[in-house]
């Protein structure tokens, strides 16, 4: 398994990054910053609110001096998750995407994070892209194994919009129309 901290680059100009067959080591990502990589990999939930800031925020930087890099457009997509800043981390994968369409993490992320948020058709589409992009038996293993845990998933009904039925759907019409009347009626209620 390769090393997160690695990205394939050539560089092309002071800001700019280019996909090459060569491993180039991240230098400007400072000793401190890889550690709290390695505990966010380890597991997320041991980092403190100031560590997931400060990581968050290290990362921007890195993601600003260096726009055209995926690898590192993910790993902050990751921290923003870790944050709980969704839509951001949405941004930032897509990016890495677009970036890199070829790109096995960048695929398998996405796909976790649409995953998360329960929309199951980006989920795996993306999750499917990461299986074909697969180069070695450990990234098939993880994309497969996102791939049943969305089956899963969709299987057991857990699907953000999906309505198994017409009285389901007709029950959350009748709830939004009732809040919407009592919204009306609130500020009638305050005279």
């Amino acid at each position: 398994m390769s090393d997160p901290f690695v990205v394939r680059a050539q560089e092309t100009g002071p800001n700019d990054l280019a996909v090459s067959s060569q491993p180039l080591a991240l230098p400007f990502v400072p000793v401190e910053t890889q550690a709290l990589l390695r505990r966010m990999f380890a597991d997320p939930r041991v980092l403190e609110k100031d560590e997931k800031e400060f990581l968050v925020a290290q990362l921007g930087d890195f993601v600003e001096q260096y726009p055209k890099v995926s690898e590192l457009r993910v790993l902050y997509g990751m921290a923003l998750c870790v944050n709980l800043e969704v839509q951001d981390a949405m941004e930032e994968l897509g990016e890495a995407v677009s970036l890199s369409p070829d790109s096995f993490i960048a695929h398998l992320k996405m796909g976790e994070l649409w995953m998360r948020l329960r929309v199951m058709q980006k989920a795996e589409n993306h999750t499917q892209r990461a299986t074909q992009l697969a180069q070695n038996m450990a990234q098939s293993d993880l994309a497969r194994r996102q791939a049943a845990t969305i089956r899963t998933m969709r299987r057991e009904g857990i699907e953000r919009g999906g309505y198994a039925s017409k009285w389901m759907l007709l029950s959350r019409l009748k709830r939004l129309w009732t809040r919407n009347r009592s919204e009306e009626l609130a500020p009638l209620e305050a005279r």
